[in-house]
Parts: C-alpha cells; structure tokens; sequence
C-alpha cells in the first residue's frame, strides 16, 4: 500500500506534518517527546486520528515481526530435531522448510524496500505516546528489527549460521531434480520429453518417476531455493562441489528472480556485494546470463510450442491418454507456466545484447496450448478420476501394503497411519466415481505430511533416510491421489499465470503484437482467459485486495473481447467493401462502355483502325494461373477466419463470477458497423442534395449481407438476428442511437429534392412510364428524375424501406399535403370574406375574372399551383404504394392476397371506423384504396377548436367549388397542351385528378357527407365552369381547353 501512490497514508505527505515526519525519522527509533515541542506541535493536535488511521500499518509491521519471530523459533527447533531433508524423499517437509526460508527472505527484503517504514511507524508510536503517556509495548522491539534490517541479506547470513547444515542438506538434494530441469531445448529435444507419440508401444502405460512432485515443481521455485539459499549459508559453497555446481547453474539461467508479484532481487548485483571472494566466477555467471539465457529460454519456448500442441493435439482425440500419461500434462503446463513468467520478468530487468531474444510474438500460442491442456483436465476431470481411483486402490495399495510388511521396524503410531492409507485406497470403487461422489483425499495427505516430520528427526525409530523406497512411494501415492480429488488446485500449482495482472502494460502489448501477426491472431482469446487466472492471486487474509485485482480482470477481459471484434469487424468491413467493390461491377450502367466498345471494335475493324484496349470484364478476379496468386481477398478472408477462430474457441467465460460471451461482443459491433455501412452506402451529401440510387444501395446492402452470413461459416452467431436489429431500425425516422436512417434521409431527399423541383415545373410526373422525367430547362438538375423514381427504383426503396419505412414516408408525405390544404382553406375562406360569394358565382357564369388583375385571379392561381402539387405528391405515393405491393407480393403472396380479399369484401352499411382500419391494413400493404386512411389521419389534425363541425363542412364544400371554378383559367396556360405519349400535361395538371378525388374523399370522410354526391356536384360545376370557355373568342384563353376537359374524365 505504501507503494502505490493512491493507497499511501495521507499524513506521509501532509506538508503540516512535514516537520514532524522528518524529526521522528531522523531519531528513529528514540522517542524524544519532550523538548521538542514546536516540530510536534501538529502531531499534539492530529495524534488521534492519526493512531486510528495508521493502526492497520502499525500492526501489519508487527505481524511481521511476529512472524520472525516464530520462524527463528521453529528453525531453532528443526536444528535441534536434526531433521533430514531430501526433496527426493520427504517431498513435501523439505518443499515446504525451503518455502519457509524463502518467505521469510522475501519478506525481510520487501520490508527493507518501504521508505515510509519508519515514518509509519516513529508516526504512530509518537501519537500513542502522546495520547496514553507511553510508547506502544511492541515498538522497543519492532523498532530494533527495522533498525537491525536496513540491509537484510548481510543481518539473515549472520542468523543463519546455526542453521546452515539443514538448509544447505536442503539444497544439495536438488542436484538431482534441478540440473535434470534447467536443460537446453535441444537436450529436450533428443529424449523426446512430453511425446506422447514417439514411442507407440508404449503408449497406455502408465508415466513413472521416482521423484513424481519433483517432475512438475516449479524451476522458477528451485532457483529461489538455490540463490537465496546459498546466499545465506554461503560457506557450504567453499567446501562442496556439488553446491557451487547448483549456484553457478541458478546465476547463469536468470539475472533477476521475483521476490513478490512484479517486485524483483538483481542476483548478481546482490551477490557481487556480498562475495568478493568469488566477484570472478559472479562474474562469469552474469555475462553468460546476458549472453545465453535470452536465447536458451527462447529455444526452449519454441521446443514447448510444438510439444504442447501435440499433446493437445493426441488427448484431444484420445481424451482416455489423460489417465496414464496426467504427469506430462502436468509437467509440461509446468515447463511453460515457468518459460511464460522468465520471459515476463526479464523482459524488462535484464540488460540485453539480443533484444528479439525478450520479444516473443509467437507467446499467444503458447499460452493457448496451455489453456487447451487445462481444458481437457477440467472437461475430461471424470476420466482421469476413474483411472486413478482403480489405480490406488488395484495397484498402490498392494504395493504399500507390502512395503509395510517388510518393514524391520515400524513403530505403533506409524503403522496405525500407514495401514490407514491402506485401507483408505482399498476401500475405493470405480462405482463411487459413477455416482458422482465427492472426493477428499486432504487427510490422507496430511497424515503422509505428519509422517515425514516423525521419521525424518533423528532420533526416529523408523527412519525415512533409511526407507527411501517408502518415501518415493507414499510420494508417487500422494500425485494419484490429488489427480482425483484435487485436479483444479493442481492446474493452480502448475499453470496459474495470475502474474499478468501486474504486469498489464506487458500483457497488453503481447495482445496486441498477438492481433497484429495474422498466423497468431486465431491464439488471442488466451489473452481473455488468463483474466480468468487473476483471482487465484488473492488471499483470504487480504479480502480488500479481491475488488481491485477483480475489478482489474474484468476490464482486461472486455477490452480484450473488444478489440478482437474490432479486428474482426475491420476485416469484415474490408471483405464488404471489395464485395461491394465487385458487386458495384455488374451493375447495368456499367454495361454501356463494354456495349460502345463492342460498336467501336466493329466499325474500328471495317476501317482498320486501332480501337480502345479492352476493358476487364467482371469476374476476371476469379480466374487463377496458380495457386501462388495470393489476392488481397484471400488474404482478408484468410486472416478472418484466424480470428474467428479464437472468437468462436469458448462459447463463454467466467471471470471474478461474471459472464463473458466473446460471439456477443462481435454481434454487437457487426450491429453498429453494419448500421454505419448503409447510412454511409447512400453516399447523403447535404451540400449538393446528392444521394445513390435506391437500386443501387440495394445491391450493396444485399452484397454486404452475402458477406456477413457467410461469417456464420466461422462462428457461430445468429447473423439473422443482427439483419433484424439493423434493418428494423433502418426502417424508422432515428436508430437507437438517435442517429439518421436511410428511411430519413430517403424521406428527406425525395420530399425536399425531387418534389421540390417538381412544384418548380423543372421535372413532371409521366403516366405512361410512371415515373417523373426531367424537363428540358436552362438550368440543368444535378440528377436524373427518371433514375430514382421509376418502377424499379421505387421497388429498391421498398426493399430498403420495408412497409414501415414506407409507411413513415406517407406520413411526411401526408404532412405536407395537409399543410396545403390548410392554405387552399384558408384561400376558399378568404375569397369569400373579400369578395363573396356573388364574384365566385359570377366567375362561374361569366368564366372570367371579375375584378381583372385583382387579387382574386392570384388566389385563383395559388388554388390550383397547390391543388397540382397535392396531386404530384400523391401521384409520387401512389408509385411509392404500387411499389410496395409489388415487394410483399414476392416476399408474403399469402399474407397479401388474404389484405386484398379482405379489402375487396367490406360490406357497404360497414361502420366507417371499422373501413378506415381495414383501408389502414390495405394501406400499409401498398394497397391501393377508396379513401387514402393517411390522408384523413393527416386532415382530421387539423380541425380546430374554435370552428364548428358545420363551419368546417361548409368550408370543405366551398373548397370544393374554389377548386371547379378555377379549372378554365388553365385552358390559357401554355403548357397545358396534352401529350398522348406521356398521357399527361408537362405542368402535371393531370394530377389534379387525383388530387381532387383523394382530398374529396378525406374530407367528407371525415365531416360525414357524401362523397358521391359532393363529387358528383363538382363535376357539374367543373364541367359547366369548362363549356363556358367554349363561348370565349379570345384563342389565348382557350387554346388548350381540350386538354383541360380530359380532367373531368380522370375526376
């Protein structure tokens, strides 16, 4: 806590307690109270708190020298025991005394690295003494310690003098176990370590040791063991051989060893301080560590890659394996837990000659085989139970109970323990593993643990130094029995890498070197999974550390799952692209260049002149020479499934009790992605009103979506549910994220570009192609009409849109009618307010304007630029309407067929609510219908409180006949000349058809009249306001009047 900037006690840099801090430090450990009043004056006012902020320090000091304490006692108490040691024998009394010694090392050496100790301490001693008139009863001796440990190695050396023979016993019996570990790759190599393959005969027996724990136990252990060890009793290296040989080989393999998590001890420079004696051969060590152990462990990691992968590789396919050959499983996660943790320690704490000796890219697969070995031990746990339950109690247990038999002496207390094991191993069935019963072999263990510490002293009637055949046994036993009860604490031991966590600027940069290296990609979900490691580093003593550590795996592992999708959604966007790319190719526009080309050859070739080279033809992509030629596709799809690979390895997975699902973090970024694409695919330019053809977008959405189902190859996600949440939202005004949809920027551009240019008489609305076509203007448009408005344009929109998208279109398509038809009201209105009804009757009768150049002829001529415009915007829906009805046609005939038959058989005397619900199902299928249910929705909005429903109605039948008086004036207009070719007027008046008629039907829908009969009085207007014209002399004014009469034919 100390350490770390955010954790250390306030007081230590409160710059009031300043004065007083440095004071207590520089008498540390003297208590001067009395006379030193003006630098402790602070301290007078703050000394409660500060005694009930720094008591969890304090006492953290005094447990650790409570622990010394009783470590020197119990080493004291081992030297008078003369205990033997052999980790070859009594495995776990020597693994555990050397243990001890290493702790307690690491521990003096950590508490000698605290700057603030004193500080801490002189702080709270200070306040206690203040506050209760004395000092704490543990400080005398707790500041003694910290004094006495200023440099910790040179105070241990002196106190372990008496406890040399032991320790050093200890260490000798490694140089069996250690030198056998710390070989080359290529010694590894010849005997073929952890194959299962290279000898086939023997392959179902059974892997033996004589030294079974010693074959897994940690290297980076035994050389903490050695350099630690031989530091404190270093006289044994001047009289044995065999302890310099050890020392010598520790000091060359490693420069630096980890005293705790990410804190490392610099051996060489530790050792040269205190062995000037042998400064030559520390020396030596030391350059051949910098020269050789970067490549050596290097070479070892890639024997290791191999070697994992084929034992992956045979148990996968022959899961039984793992019941005789647990010791190479075991072993091997061992190996490379300790090449992993070298390379993360040295990495950054060792000077290098060779710097690509401390970058291993390849890393990733490692870890991965690793994760791939503990993933056949948890899933295939059952069978290795069954294995080795018949296995103690058919084989140890016969062979125990021999061995105890032959014992010459085998005092009472110990052969009750012994014939226990017997029995406990005997007393196993294969049945009880069937039944799923719970296994628990920890006092059998402990009893063996007991054992050992009887006849390892040397008084002991039954001395183990003298059995060693009973200790190799009862250790081999031991190895069987933890391989069925205790498979999870096992993987711990040899494979837990909770390192990482502490090392996280390390572990990000493997990550992403892992994702940058195509043929390493498909190994980075091990980078995900050894988040699940970090809770094992945690202690139940030190509860507070669980959030941190925790809350640490948890974001490790999303931005891990979030940057493989990423990767992979990068990738994906890339194969989109180049298939859009290509899909863009086969348009029909294209095929206009290799049409000219085609006439050009032939009249090139008749004159014999040289045409253009000919162009590439879609697909040509496809055409292969050799399997050499390697294409950026290929590499793209290559590279993605590497990827998905890793995504889809673990459907999901746990870390600190929360659930991680790797394929639900891809789903989620292929949604936003894909939600991007297509707003991005309709290329929307707001400055110049440009967008992409309907038809177009289509292709490059369907293109896109070819790409993005064939990812379901590769991983195994509901690529259809993304469609869904994509394409649904697209259908709407806003997406989730409150960002424009194509259905609003289709909407926009349609009602604000194409229409807009229609009311300015730049394009028309052409019956016969159904479709608006540009005019010949002196300001050319920037688009063609014809291109997004035709049948097949407008079923591509309905494709994209879908019936909701549609549907959102009428509506704004309705809101704009609606806001014309109150203008056109409040014109009726108007007009008879200023002129009455007699002028509108006298224009009838006289089929002229009254008031010649009045405002009555300019409201005359806003009626029908309006009534025009509702008719183009409901000529646009009907093509919109027909559209879709086509598209559900193909995609629901069923569904479609059963609306129109629905809608084909409304009884007459139907209540017109009930209609207007069957219209509104008819609508929202692209059907067409008597009464457009939009409109009325759109135009009931628009009553107002303050007009009667009367007023209103009158105001709807004066419309009406505004609407017939002002037909004639349009027979003076020029481009009111009919065209048979386009069965229409080129100032789309043709519309007012239709205009007419839906408004008609709204209206009186909603006020309640009759629409036959109120039509039928407007054709008699209309057509009586049009004969009038007949009578006119003036050929300007009736020019076009047989135009204008096939309106009464459209009404």
């Amino acid at each position: 806590a100390c350490g770390d900037p955010k954790a250390k006690p306030s007081y230590l840099i409160d710059k009031n307690l300043e004065s007083a801090v440095k004071f207590i430090v520089r008498k540390f450990p003297a208590v001067e109270t009395r006379n030193n009043n003006q630098q402790l004056a602070q301290l007078q006012k703050e000394k409660s708190e500060i005694l009930k902020n720094l008591a969890l320090y304090y006492f953290t000091f005094v447990d650790v020298m409570e622990f010394k304490d009783h470590v020197c006692e119990l080493l004291n108490t081992i030297d008078v025991c003369q205990v033997f040691f052999d980790i070859t024998v009594n495995f776990d009394l020597t693994k555990n005394y050397l243990d001890l010694i290493i702790t307690y090392t690491t521990l003096m050496i950590l508490l000698s690295r605290i700057e603030e100790r004193k500080a801490i301490i002189g702080l709270y001693n200070y306040a206690h003494e203040m506050t209760h008139g004395a000092s704490d009863r543990e400080y005398p001796r707790l500041g003694q310690m910290i004094v006495d440990y200023e440099n910790p190695l040179k105070k241990m050396m002196e106190e372990f003098v008496p406890h040399s023979k032991s320790l050093s016993d200890a260490l000798i019996s490694l140089q069996m176990v250690y030198p056998r570990r710390n070989l080359s790759a290529d010694q590894w190599r010849n005997a073929q370590l952890l194959s299962l393959i290279s000898a086939p005969s023997t392959m179902l027996n059974p892997a033996q040791s004589d030294t079974m724990p010693c074959e897994y136990l940690s290297l980076d252990a035994m050389e903490k063991w050695i350099i630690f060890g031989f530091i404190l009793c270093h006289g044994i290296l001047n009289s044995d051989a065999t302890a310099l040989n050890l020392w010598k080989l520790a000091l060359q393999s490693s420069s630096c060893l980890a005293l705790f998590r990410d804190e490392v001890f610099h051996i060489h420079k530790a050792a040269e301080d205190f062995y000037n004696k042998r400064i030559n051969d520390i020396r030596e060590c030391k350059e051949a560590a910098v020269s050789h152990a970067g490549s050596m462990h290097r070479e070892r990691r890639k024997f290791l890659r191999s070697a994992l992968k084929e034992l992956a590789t045979v148990l996968s396919d022959q899961p039984g394996l793992l019941g005789p050959k647990a010791l190479f499983v075991f072993m091997a996660l061992s190996f490379a837990r300790d090449e992993i943790i070298w390379l993360l320690r040295h990495a950054d704490n060792m000077p290098k000659k060779s710097a690509d000796d401390f970058i291993d890219k390849h890393i990733a697969e490692l870890i991965f085989y690793m994760e791939e070995l503990r993933a056949h031990v948890r899933k295939y746990g059952p069978v290795m139970q069954r294995y080795y339950v018949q296995y103690l109690s058919g084989f140890d247990a016969v062979v125990l109970n021999e061995l105890v038999q032959n014992l010459s002496v085998c005092p009472e207390d110990e052969s009750i323990i012994m014939s226990s094991f017997v029995n406990t191993m005997t007393s196993l069935s294969v049945k009880q593993v069937e039944d799923g019963e719970v296994f628990d072999f920890r006092g059998m263990r402990l009893d063996w643990f007991r054992l050992q510490a009887y006849t390892s002293v040397s008084k002991a009637s039954l001395g183990l130094a003298d059995h060693r055949e009973l200790g190799k046994m009862m250790n081999t036993i031991i190895f069987h029995t933890k391989m069925v009860d205790s498979l999870v604490e096992m993987l711990v031991e040899t494979s837990d890498l909770s390192i990482f966590c502490f090392y996280s600027r390390a572990f990000e940069k493997m990550f992403q070197q892992c994702l940058e290296l195509p043929s390493q990609s498909r190994y980075s979900i091990a980078f995900p999974l050894l988040c699940t490691h970090f809770m094992s580093c945690t202690h139940e003593l030190c509860p507070e550390e669980r959030h941190h550590i925790g809350d640490r795996s948890l974001s490790l592992c999303n931005m891990f799952l979030d940057e493989m999708a990423k990767q992979a959604r990068n990738l994906i966007t890339d194969i989109c692209t180049e298939q859009c790319t290509l899909s863009d190719q086969l348009l029909p526009k294209h095929c206009a260049k290799t049409i000219s080309q085609a006439v050009n050859k032939k009249s090139k070739k008749q004159t014999g002149k040289k045409g253009e080279p000919e162009r590439e033809k879609p697909g040509v992509e496809s055409m292969r020479k050799n399997r050499l030629v390697v294409t950026n596709l290929d590499k793209l799809h290559t590279a993605l499934s590497e990827l998905c690979f890793s995504i889809n390895y673990v459907p999901n997975m746990v870390v600190w009790e929360h659930t991680f699902t790797p394929r639900e973090y891809l789903t989620s970024h292929l949604e936003i992605r894909f939600t991007k694409s297509i707003v991005g695919m309709t290329m929307y330019n707001q400055a110049t009103q440009e967008i992409a053809k309907p038809s177009e977008l289509l292709t490059s959405v369907r293109a896109y979506m070819t790409v993005l189902q064939s990812i379901e190859n590769y991983v195994q996600i509901d690529i259809t549910r993304v469609f869904n949440n994509v394409l649904l939202q697209q259908t709407q005004h806003l997406d989730s994220h409150g960002e424009p949809t194509i259905t609003s920027l289709y909407t926009n551009w349609y009602l604000e570009t194409l229409l807009r240019q229609v009311s300015n008489g730049h394009i028309a609305y052409f019956p016969a192609m159904k479709a608006f076509v540009n005019l010949p203007t002196e300001n050319e448009l920037t688009f063609n009409a014809e291109e997004y408005s035709d049948i097949s344009e407008m079923r591509a929109l309905s494709e994209l849109l879908g019936p909701y998208g549609m549907k959102f279109l009428s509506e704004s398509l309705m809101w704009h009618i609606s806001s014309q038809v109150a203008e056109l009201k409040y014109l009726a209105q108007y007009s008879v307010q200023c002129f009455g009804v007699f002028s509108l009757l006298l224009f009838l009768e006289k089929g002229v304007c009254v008031h010649s150049c009045s405002p009555f002829c300019s409201a005359v001529d806003s009626v029908l630029k309006r009534m025009t415009i509702i008719g183009v915007i409901l000529s646009f829906r009907s093509l919109a309407q027909e559209a879709l009805r086509d598209v559900l046609s193909y995609h629901i005939p069923f569904l479609v067929s059963s609306i129109e038959d629905f809608k084909d058989h409304i009884p007459r005397e139907t209540d017109m609510k009930v209609a207007m619900n069957v219209y509104e199902l008819s609508s929202a299928a692209g059907l067409p219908c008597e009464i457009d249910p939009a409109l009325v929705v759109a135009l009931s909005s628009q009553k107002s409180e303050n007009i009667s429903p009367e007023e209103e109605y009158k105001i709807a039948c004066l419309l009406m006949v505004f609407v017939a008086v002002s037909l004639p004036t349009l027979a003076s207009n020029v481009m009111s000349q009919y065209s048979p070719a386009i069965e229409g007027h080129c100032n789309n008046i043709h519309c007012l058809a239709k205009a007419i008629n839906q408004i008609a039907a709204a209206l009186f829908t909603i006020h309640k009249g009759s629409i036959e009969d109120r039509l039928k009085e407007f054709l008699a207007l209309a057509s009586s306001s049009l004969l009038k014209i007949g009578q006119e002399t003036d050929k300007t004014t009736t020019r076009n009047r047989e135009s204008v009469y096939l309106l009464l034919d459209m009404v």
